[in-house]
């Protein structure tokens, strides 16, 4: 078992594995957290169930990739009519003095990018359509 020490607003140091130490930034209102660990975002919401995203099955319909919190976006990788692969990078935000990758939960194509570099945008707030 592991401890959790707040070092600041939204900052975790989790130590694990005999002192093994790890920062985790974690965002969001309560039913609706985001978390930034190892350069990976997790996102939990009220709603969701545990096996959402398991596997490589792909979710019926458009879907849409959000900013995790308020952020500017630093880089679109994305551009409509792209195929993706599970796991691309599709574009880059920056929040809390930290660059987030935002990638692509599973195959598909991009089906719209609703924003450029350097617009600031909110928690929530649709960046990419994908179907």
């Amino acid at each position: 078992m592991g401890k959790v020490t707040r070092v600041g607003p939204g900052v975790y140091r989790v130590e694990h594995d005999g002192g093994r130490q790890e920062i985790v930034y974690v965002a969001g209102p309560r039913g609706s957290t985001w978390a930034f660990w190892n350069g990976e975002i997790f996102h939990e919401t009220a709603t969701s169930a545990p096996s959402e995203h398991s596997g490589q099955a792909r979710p019926m319909g458009p879907r849409t990739l959000s900013s995790p919190m308020p952020a500017t976006i630093i880089k679109v990788m994305a551009t409509p009519g792209s195929p993706i692969k599970r796991g691309d990078t599709l574009l880059v935000v920056e929040a809390m003095k930290m660059e987030l990758p935002i990638a692509a939960e599973y195959d598909g194509t991009v089906k719209a990018v609703h924003c450029r570099e350097g617009d600031l945008v909110q928690a929530g707030q649709t960046l990419i359509e994908l179907e």
